[in-house]
């Protein structure tokens, strides 16, 4: 009997491992999440550059959608400064060459030299480019206070 309870709680500890255990895609998607955060508040062109995609379509909060130039511009300029970024709540399902990421962002910002803060949930989509992780598209909304 003793036995049998042991084998079954074993197994029991296998299985929710694997349900929380990320795929290779999956775990790569959420480094290059946690890359596009430090890039943002460190305003590194050549990361933002390399993370993005050549198509990017970057939606704020308010309704402007920015393309890769203008968003990489903005954040390099310190039109779009984020002093601080903190990610929770976050979710990543990759099929195929696609990846979809959520999460809620919660930032202090410095935007043209006016310090702020936002609550936001994001959604990104990122697509698989020769081996890497890239940034297609991003759609914010306000958190409801």
């Amino acid at each position: 009997m003793i036995r049998k309870l042991i084998c079954c709680m074993l197994l029991a500890g296998i299985f929710s491992v694997n349900t929380f255990a990320q795929s290779k895609d999956e775990a790569a998607v959420t480094a290059a999440v946690e890359s596009l955060r430090k890039a943002m508040i460190d305003a590194d062109k050549v990361a933002l550059d390399k993370l993005t995609a050549a198509d990017l379509s970057y939606g704020h909060s308010g309704g402007k959608i920015e393309d890769k130039a203008t968003f990489v511009d903005n954040i390099v300029t310190g039109k779009s400064d984020f002093v601080t970024i903190d990610l929770t709540e976050q979710t990543v399902k990759v099929t195929g060459n696609t990846a979809i990421v959520r999460h809620k962002l919660v930032a202090d910002t410095n935007d043209s030299g006016k310090p702020g803060n936002v609550k936001l949930y994001i959604l990104l989509v990122w697509q698989k480019e020769k081996g890497q992780w890239k940034l297609l598209a991003r759609q914010a909304v306000k958190v409801p206070q």
